[in-house]
């Protein structure tokens, strides 16, 4: 599935909305919200209502979410 960024900013990360990042990890958008609400993951901006989120971040919280490390 090809990455669809929702936003770039000048020098920074690719942001996604919570549905394209929860398409990208495997999960239901309601398991993104789910992680914000637990702390597990933080919006990096905003889109009018939407919360924007890192790629990295969203995986790294479905790594954590499923009990593996992050390779290294």
């Amino acid at each position: 599935m090809a990455r669809t960024p929702s936003r770039l900013l000048p020098g920074g990360p690719f942001l996604v909305t919570g549905a394209t990042a929860a398409a990208e990890a495997g999960v239901t958008p309601a398991t993104v919200r789910k992680w914000v609400q637990l702390g597990r993951l933080t919006a990096a901006g905003r889109q009018g209502r939407a919360h924007l989120f890192r790629l990295e971040d969203v995986f790294a919280a479905e790594r954590a979410a499923r009990g593996r490390s992050a390779p290294g």
